[in-house]
């Protein structure tokens, strides 16, 4: 994986709302490679012949280029992971795209959709299911091979031993109408009782490994924010603050910007190749440093197989900011 460097600077800033900070202008930024999102891997996958055989065009943060193979690794130093993914279950070959490329002012951005993904066996519709987009620093682990825990497919997470301030980007949010629904295409659907939005994700920790290949951590920096309005507009060099050390006494904070625990844990590679959860098990020293950043943006916050239809984030210019 790739490290994101940059210089530390001195400056005045003022505290917004939820997290969101104005910055002297004087301060260090420094774009996250390929997080202008101006250039694409171009994947061209068919599908097994039984639910279709289309040939499908997934898309991926990196060089222009055309990428043959199946199963796909980062190319180009890109650290972006995305939700673009090939799976192989039980011999029959399938793809879900959620992560497009659009346009935004002279160039072009990343558009992440919820949606419903369905299967057709022989024509007959049998399994839908819901389908967030994301883009992450990391990696997935393909091909998916199985329906069963999603997040074991998700290698968050970049080495990284820097403390940035905040993270600059471009947005435009659209929030929809339906239900947030959970459909995990081996049960009933469900409408939740709860709202979902969009959100951004970012985590400072400080990772070791036990002898057993247990992956641990620590919570050094904390950055979790949810969009729960429509935009009319792009929303052009937004800054929001990252917080160190225990937030939870802090009036900003809410149980979602907790530690990741139990079934909702994220994981990792550990050094035996192995995907095992990553086991947050407390908050850090505000002063301590980290050793990997995982940046996380997703069109719905509600988890695996539960979001709304139709709700979309638009990304570009992701930066951060010291």
């Amino acid at each position: 994986m790739i490290g994101l460097m940059a210089m530390s600077v001195c400056g005045a800033w003022a505290q917004e709302a939820a997290g969101r900070t104005q910055f002297d202008a004087s301060r260090s930024e420094e774009l996250v490679k390929y997080g202008d999102f101006e250039s694409w891997v171009t994947r061209t996958i068919k599908e097994s012949s039984i639910i279709g055989g289309k040939t499908k065009t997934l898309l991926e943060v990196g060089p222009n280029m055309e990428y043959e193979p199946k199963v796909y690794q980062n190319q180009g130093g890109s650290p972006w992971g995305t939700s673009n993914v090939y799976a192989h279950v039980k011999g029959i070959s399938k793809t879900n795209t959620s992560v497009y490329k659009d346009k935004h002012g002279s160039g072009t951005c990343v558009k992440l959709l919820t949606h419903v993904e369905s299967v057709k066996v022989l024509g007959v519709v049998n399994i839908n299911v819901i389908a967030a987009g994301s883009v992450f620093l990391g990696n997935m682990v393909e091909p998916i091979t199985s329906a069963s825990n999603p997040m074991r497919y998700l290698n968050p997470g970049i080495p990284f031993t820097r403390r940035p301030r905040a993270l600059k980007i471009d947005y435009k949010v659209h929030l929809s109408d339906s239900d947030n629904l959970r459909m995990t295409g081996l049960s009933r659907k469900k409408v939740m009782t709860y709202k979902d939005y969009p959100d951004i994700q970012c985590m400072l920790q400080k990772r070791w490994e036990d002898e057993e290949g247990n992956i641990h951590a620590l919570r050094v920096g904390t950055l979790i924010h949810r969009f729960t309005s429509s935009t009319k507009r792009w929303q052009e060099d937004k800054t929001f603050e990252i917080h160190y050390g225990d937030i939870t006494k802090q009036s900003f904070y809410r149980s979602y910007m907790g530690l990741v625990t139990g079934e909702s844990s994220f994981y990792a590679t550990n050094s035996k190749g192995e995907q095992v959860k990553i086991i947050e098990e407390g908050w850090a020293d505000a002063d301590e440093t980290p050793t990997h950043l995982m940046l996380k943006f997703n069109s719905s916050c509600s988890g695996a197989f539960v979001g709304t239809p139709g709700n979309t984030l638009w990304l570009d210019n992701v930066k951060l900011v010291y």
